[in-house]
C-alpha cells in the first residue's frame, strides 16, 4: 500500500473517531486547551425566567448638582473636570446676573448627573436693579428643580483668596435660603497649583466663624485644562468620589419647592447682611408676568400685603402699628402734619409675612372747611398713587378709642370704606384703651347694635384690645393677648385668594375728591383754580393734567 493511501486511511479513521466523540453536549467554549464533554445542567427557574425585573426609579434618575460661586471661580471648568471631557451646554448661555444658570448633562461611573452652573452674588448685597434681575432667574431655576425632583448636592466653588462677605452671602443664598440647610454642601477650592491642604488648614476656622459649615471640601489644581507642571488626574478622581459619596441613593433630602419656596427666597434675598432693599411690588409683578409668563395672582404672592389704618387723632393708630410689629417702629407722638389723608408708611413683618402699613389721618370733625379740603387734595392724590404702585389695599383697620361714639366715626368709616375702597376691601374695627375692662370684649357686646343700627357701620370683624405696652401685671398679659388677636385677624383677611380688585389711577382720585366734597358745608364751594394750584405745587403735575383733574372734580355728578 502506498504512502498516500495509508495517510488517507489514517485521516478517515481519525475523522470517525472524532465524530464519535462529538455531539450536542459538546462544550462550545473556545480556547487553546483540550476540549471536554460538559454535561448539560438545568438552570434555576429564576435565571431562565425572562420576566422583567423591578427597577428602582431613583437608581436611574439623574442626580442634580447646583454649582455656584463668584465669577472667575472657574465653575464651568469644574464641570469639564467632573465629566472628563468637553461638555455641551444644555441651555443657552444667559446674561450675567444673579440666579441665572445653564445646565449640563454628564456621566461617570454608572450614574448620570445634571449640573446647574449658577451665577451667585458678585457683591455682599444687591441693588434694586440686581434684585429685580434675579427674580425671573430664581423663579425659572426653582421651577426646573421642581420638575427634576430637587437638589442632591451643592458645590461651592471658590478661588484661594481671603474669606469675605460676598462668599458668606453666596453660602447663605444657596445653602440657607434656596435649600433651607437640607442639602449637603461641598467646598471646592480651585487653582491651588502651589499649595494644597495647607490653605484650607489656615482658613477653616475663619470660614466657620462666618457661620459657613460644609459637609466636606476638596483642594484641587488648576481646572482650566491647561497643560503644565501641576496638572494631575487625581483631581478628577477626588471630585468624582465626593460627588458619588454625597449623592448615593437614599441620601436625597426632601425638596420643598414651588411658589412658596420662591417667595421665601426672594424675601430673604432682600435682607442679606447689610441689605435694606425697598423694592416696589409692582416691579416684581411686572418682572414675573413679562419674563416668566406667570399669572397676576401668582406674581402677587411675593409682595407685601397693604394695610391702611385710619381713625381720629389719639385713637392709638401708631401704638397699633407697634403692637403688630412686636417692636417700636412708629413714633407715637403726633410730630407730622395733622391734616386729612396725610399718611405715614411702615414696613413690618410677623410669622414670615411682610406687610406695608399706611397710618393715615382721617377726619377730626364731621365737616371740612375749604382749607382742610384743599389740604386733603394732594395727600389723597399721593396716597392713591402709592397704593397703585403697591398693588392696592388688602385690609382696612379702623382704629377708635373706647368711649362716646359720635358722628365723626361714621364720617371716617364712609371716607375710607365707601369713598376710597368702594366697599370692596374687608374692614376690621380695632377698639383700643380697654385694659381696664373686666373682659375686653364686653365693650363690643354693649356697643355693637349702636354701630350697626345708629351709624350704619358694619365690619368684617372686630378686636377689643389694649395697645399700651408700658403697663404691669395683668395689663401686660392683656397686651400680649391683644397682639395675638390683631395678628390673627390680619392674617385671616389678607390671605392671597381674598385680595379684592383695586381700581386706582386718576379716576379713583377724582371720584374720591367728588365724594369728599359732600363733607363741605352747603354754602361753601371750592374754586377750580385752587385745586389746580394745589395739584401743581404739591404733586408736581403739569398745568394741563391739573386743570383736567380739577375740572372733573368740579363737574356735577
Amino acid at each position: 500500500m502506498s504512502y498516500e493511501v495509508r495517510c488517507f486511511h489514517t485521516l478517515i479513521l481519525l475523522y470517525f473517531y472524532l465524530l464519535s466523540r462529538s455531539g450536542p453536549r459538546r462544550s462550545k467554549c473556545k480556547g487553546n486547551g483540550p476540549k471536554r464533554d460538559v454535561p448539560e445542567r438545568k438552570l434555576p427557574k429564576k435565571i431562565k425566567s425572562t420576566a422583567p425585573q423591578r427597577i428602582d426609579p431613583e437608581r436611574n434618575k439623574p442626580k442634580n448638582i447646583v454649582l455656584f460661586g463668584e465669577t472667575g471661580a472657574d465653575k464651568s471648568s469644574l464641570v469639564k473636570l467632573m465629566a472628563g471631557k468637553e461638555v455641551s451646554v444644555a441651555s443657552p448661555d444667559p446674561q450675567r446676573c444673579t440666579m441665572h444658570w445653564k445646565d449640563y448633562i454628564i456621566d461617570f461611573g454608572d450614574k448620570t448627573y445634571k449640573v446647574f452652573d449658577t451665577i451667585g452674588l458678585e457683591e455682599p448685597q444687591l441693588g434694586i436693579r440686581e434684585y429685580l434681575e434675579s427674580v425671573d432667574g430664581a423663579y425659572r431655576l426653582i421651577k426646573e428643580l421642581d420638575r427634576q425632583g430637587g437638589i442632591d448636592l451643592l458645590l461651592l466653588c471658590i478661588r484661594p483668596c481671603r474669606i469675605n462677605a460676598t462668599l458668606y452671602s453666596n453660602y447663605k443664598l444657596f445653602h440657607d435660603y434656596l435649600c433651607e440647610g437640607n442639602v449637603p454642601i461641598v467646598l471646592v477650592i480651585a487653582h491651588l497649583e502651589r499649595e494644597m491642604e495647607g490653605w484650607w488648614e489656615r482658613v477653616q476656622s475663619k470660614f466657620e466663624r462666618y457661620g459657613a459649615r460644609v459637609a466636606d471640601h476638596v483642594c484641587i489644581f488648576a481646572t482650566d485644562g491647561s497643560d503644565g507642571p501641576y496638572e494631575t488626574c487625581d483631581d478628577e478622581v477626588t471630585i468624582r468620589h465626593l460627588v458619588e459619596k454625597f449623592t448615593a441613593n437614599g441620601q436625597k433630602p426632601a425638596w420643598i419647592g414651588g411658589d412658596n419656596l420662591f417667595v421665601l427666597l426672594m424675601r430673604r434675598l432682600k435682607g442679606l447682611p447689610g441689605g435694606n432693599l425697598r423694592v416696589k411690588g409692582v416691579s416684581i409683578m411686572s418682572r414675573l408676568m413679562n419674563r416668566c409668563d406667570t399669572s397676576r395672582q401668582v406674581a402677587r404672592k411675593n409682595k407685601a400685603k397693604n394695610i391702611v389704618i385710619f381713625g381720629e387723632t389719639g385713637a392709638g393708630k401708631s401704638s397699633l402699628v407697634n403692637l403688630m410689629a412686636g417692636k417700636e417702629v412708629a413714633v407715637t407722638s403726633p410730630d407730622t402734619q395733622r391734616c386729612t389723608m396725610h399718611w405715614q408708611e411702615y414696613t413690618i413683618e410677623f410669622h414670615g409675612e411682610p406687610y406695608k402699613v399706611f397710618d393715615t389721618v382721617g377726619l377730626e370733625e364731621t365737616q371740612l372747611g375749604i382749607r382742610e379740603y384743599l389740604e386733603a387734595v394732594d395727600n389723597a392724590y399721593k396716597l392713591i398713587k402709592k397704593l397703585d404702585a403697591e398693588g392696592g389695599v388688602d385690609l382696612l383697620l379702623f382704629c377708635i378709642r373706647a368711649g362716646r361714639l359720635n358722628a365723626t366715626i361714621q364720617s371716617n368709616y364712609r371716607l375710607f370704606h365707601e369713598f376710597l375702597c368702594e366697599k370692596k376691601v374687608p374692614i376690621v374695627l380695632v377698639i383700643t384703651h380697654l385694659e381696664r375692662e373686666v373682659r375686653m370684649d364686653d365693650w363690643w357686646d354693649r356697643q355693637q347694635s349702636t354701630f350697626e343700627k345708629t351709624y350704619g357701620i358694619r365690619v368684617a370683624d372686630h378686636a377689643c384690645i389694649t395697645a399700651a405696652n408700658r403697663l404691669d401685671g395683668r395689663h401686660k398679659d392683656r397686651y400680649e393677648e391683644s397682639r395675638v388677636t390683631v395678628r390673627t385677624l390680619v392674617e385671616k383677611f389678607t390671605v392671597d385668594d381674598q385680595k379684592s380688585l383695586w381700581a386706582g389711577g386718576n379716576s379713583r382720585f377724582v371720584s374720591f375728591m367728588r365724594k369728599l366734597k359732600g363733607f363741605l358745608p352747603e354754602p361753601l364751594d371750592v374754586k377750580k383754580k385752587d385745586i389746580v394750584s394745589r395739584l401743581m405745587q404739591r404733586c408736581n403735575l403739569s398745568p394741563d393734567v391739573a386743570k383736567q383733574l380739577a375740572q372733573m372734580i368740579k363737574q356735577i355728578q
